[in-house]
C-alpha cells in the first residue's frame, strides 16, 4: 500500500461533492423528498466507489499501475471523511487512545494520549488556508446554529459530532491554531469514576446521595481536569422523571442524547452574533429563559462570566439540585473566582454581596485534579481531592472541607457534614460505599 496523496483526496472530494449536489438538485426538480443523512452517506459511498473505479481505469489507459485494493480502500475512507467527517483529523478522532489534539498551523500537530504520551503528529492540511477552510466547514455544520470563522469572527468554540470540544483562533496568532479535547465518556456513571480511581467508593456514595438530596453542587478544577465528565456522572444520578435544562456555550454535555436516562431534557446553546453583530443570545439570557420553562433542575455546563449572578439567583430561589462547573485551582479558591465574575457582570455586585449570594445558593464545591500517577508508570490520573461544604457567611463565605486528601494521597472524611441528617434521609451511610 502506498501513502495516500491528499491532493488526490481533495480532487476526489470535490468531484464527489459536485455529484451529490447534482443529485440533490435532480431530486428537488422531480419532487422527490430529500435524502436522509444516512441515505446520503450510503449514496456517497457508491459515488466514491464510482470515482475511484474511473480513476483506476484512467491510470490503466495511461499505462500506469492503478491503486491496489488496500490503497483504494484508504482513499475511499479519506474521501468519505473529507465529505462527512473532519478530513485528515478523522483518524485521530477515531483513535480511542487520543485524548487531546493541539494544532499550531497545519503542519505543527501535537497529539496527547490517555497514557500521558505527547507525540508529534502528521500535518492535517496542506496549507493554513486549507486548515481554516476545514474549521469553517465544521463551524457551519456543528451545533445548533452556524458559527462563522473568519477575520470578523476569529474565535470559534463548538462540539464535534462525537462529543469532542473544539476551540480555534485565527488572526490573533501568527498561524491559525486549533485544540480538540476528546469526550472520552459520553454515558458515564459514578461507578465508572469509582472504577478508574477518580472517586473513592465512599466519596462516590456521598456525591450520589447529595445529588438525590437536591444539593446545589459546583465542580471546580483546572482545564482538562475532568469537570465535565464528573458533571455527567452526577447528572446521571438525577431521577428520570425530572425535567432538566442545560445551558452551555457549546453543546457538550449531551444529556439529551440518552432518553433512557433523561427523557425530558432541553439543551440550550449560546448563540453568537452574526456578521452584523446582531442576534446574540448570551449564557445569562439563556439561564433566565430556562427558569421560565418549568425546570426541575438547571445545569450550567461551564461558568465563565456574567451568567454566574443569574445562576446563583436561580439556585437560591428554589431551583435546588443545580449543577455547574467552574475553573479554579482549589476548592477554596472557587468563592473568590465567583466574586470576580460577579464583579464583572452587569450587576457589578460588590464582593460582600456576591459572597452572601454564594452562601445562599451553593451547598458543596467538589474539586477535581489531573496529575501524573507516579505509582502507575506516570499515567495521567484524574481524582477528586477535596469536597467543601458551604456553612454560611460572615463577610466571606464560611466553609468546611468535609472530604480532604491526606499526606499519603488518600481522600477521606475530614470535617463533620452540617446537612448529614438530610443526606441520611436520601440513603447516605457515613463510611458507606457507592453501590
Amino acid at each position: 500500500m502506498t501513502a495516500v496523496d491528499h491532493s488526490l483526496v481533495k480532487r476526489f472530494r470535490q468531484d464527489a461533492g459536485d455529484r451529490i449536489a447534482e443529485q440533490r438538485r435532480q431530486d428537488q426538480a422531480a419532487g422527490v423528498p430529500p435524502m436522509s443523512t444516512e441515505d446520503e452517506r450510503h449514496y456517497a459511498r457508491a459515488v466514491i466507489a464510482q470515482i475511484l473505479e474511473e480513476y483506476a481505469r484512467a491510470e490503466i489507459n495511461a499505462g500506469r499501475t492503478p491503486p491496489d485494493a488496500e490503497t483504494e480502500e484508504a482513499y475511499a475512507a479519506a474521501v468519505h471523511a473529507a465529505l462527512f467527517g473532519v478530513g485528515r483529523l478523522q483518524p485521530l478522532l477515531d483513535d480511542p487512545e487520543v485524548e487531546n489534539i493541539d494544532i499550531n498551523g497545519c503542519d505543527h500537530v501535537f497529539v496527547g494520549y490517555s497514557d500521558g504520551r505527547e507525540v508529534r503528529g502528521e500535518p492535517v492540511a496542506e496549507t493554513d488556508e486549507e486548515l481554516i477552510e476545514l474549521i469553517q466547514i465544521l463551524g457551519a455544520y456543528s451545533g445548533l446554529s452556524s458559527r462563522p470563522f473568519d477575520s470578523a469572527n476569529p474565535q470559534l468554540d463548538l462540539r464535534l459530532p462525537d462529543g469532542s470540544r473544539l476551540s480555534a483562533v485565527m488572526d490573533v496568532a501568527r498561524r491559525p491554531a486549533l485544540s480538540i479535547r476528546r469526550a472520552r465518556l459520553g454515558k458515564v456513571f459514578i461507578s465508572d469514576l469509582v472504577g478508574n480511581g477518580t472517586l473513592t467508593p465512599e466519596l462516590g456514595h456521598f456525591l450520589a446521595c447529595a445529588v438525590r438530596a437536591r444539593k446545589n453542587i459546583m465542580i471546580a478544577g483546572a482545564t482538562n481536569a475532568g469537570k465535565t465528565t464528573l458533571l455527567r456522572a452526577l447528572a446521571n444520578e438525577i431521577p428520570p422523571n425530572e425535567r432538566l435544562i442545560t445551558v452551555e456555550r457549546a453543546l457538550e454535555l449531551g444529556l439529551d442524547t440518552f432518553p433512557e436516562l433523561h427523557p425530558n431534557v432541553v439543551a440550550f446553546e449560546e448563540r453568537l452574533p452574526n456578521s452584523e453583530g446582531q442576534g446574540a443570545i448570551s449564557m445569562a439570557e439563556l439561564v433566565r429563559r430556562s427558569l421560565r420553562m418549568n425546570p426541575s433542575r438547571v445545569i450550567v455546563g461551564e461558568v465563565l462570566g456574567d451568567e454566574i449572578v443569574t445562576m446563583l439567583n436561580a439556585m437560591s430561589q428554589g431551583n435546588d439540585g443545580s449543577l455547574s462547573t467552574i475553573h479554579a485551582n482549589s476548592s477554596h479558591e472557587v468563592f473568590n473566582r465567583i466574586s470576580t465574575y460577579a464583579l464583572q457582570a452587569a450587576e457589578r455586585l460588590p464582593i460582600e454581596a456576591s459572597q452572601m449570594l454564594v452562601a445562599g445558593a451553593v451547598n458543596f464545591v467538589v474539586f477535581v485534579q489531573r496529575r501524573n500517577d507516579f505509582h502507575n508508570g506516570g499515567r495521567l490520573q484524574r481524582m477528586v481531592t477535596s469536597v467543601r461544604e458551604v456553612n454560611g457567611v460572615d463577610g466571606r463565605v464560611l466553609s468546611s472541607e468535609v472530604f480532604a486528601e491526606t499526606a499519603d494521597g488518600q481522600v477521606v472524611p475530614h470535617a463533620p457534614i452540617a446537612c448529614l441528617e438530610e443526606l441520611i434521609a436520601y440513603g447516605y451511610r457515613p463510611n458507606g460505599t457507592w453501590g
